[in-house]
């Protein structure tokens, strides 16, 4: 089950994930809190996955989600801090040449 909080601050919006992100229920909420933003004129998205202990490919699809709604309002969406299975799991699926991933909220651009 995906647990998450987001705030929104300096036009950018910020979503603490935590636990499994595995279906489409957490993922629908947090698309909704996404396209609010959105609405509302902000253009970055900052994701932090430290506590994310899991993630398939519902998960993953939510995360391309994001990513394309962003960058189709010439914004950005960041991962920050995945843990070492997030890692392996963008790594193995080469999306992590997809996504910008930093390890701290000074990274954004």
């Amino acid at each position: 089950m995906i647990n998450f909080t987001h705030t929104e601050q300096n036009n950018l919006l910020t979503l603490n994930l935590s636990g499994d992100l595995i279906g489409e229920t957490g993922g629908t909420a947090i698309l909704e809190v996404a396209n609010e933003s959105i609405a509302n004129g902000i253009k970055k998205c900052l994701v932090d996955i430290s506590d994310l202990r899991y993630i398939n490919s519902s998960g993953i699809g939510v995360l391309i989600t994001l990513l394309t709604k962003f960058r189709n309002k010439s914004g950005e969406l960041y991962l920050m801090k995945p843990s070492d299975s997030v890692q392996k799991l963008l790594v193995i699926t080469k999306l992590n040449a997809i996504f910008t991933i930093i390890q701290s909220e000074a990274e954004i651009k």
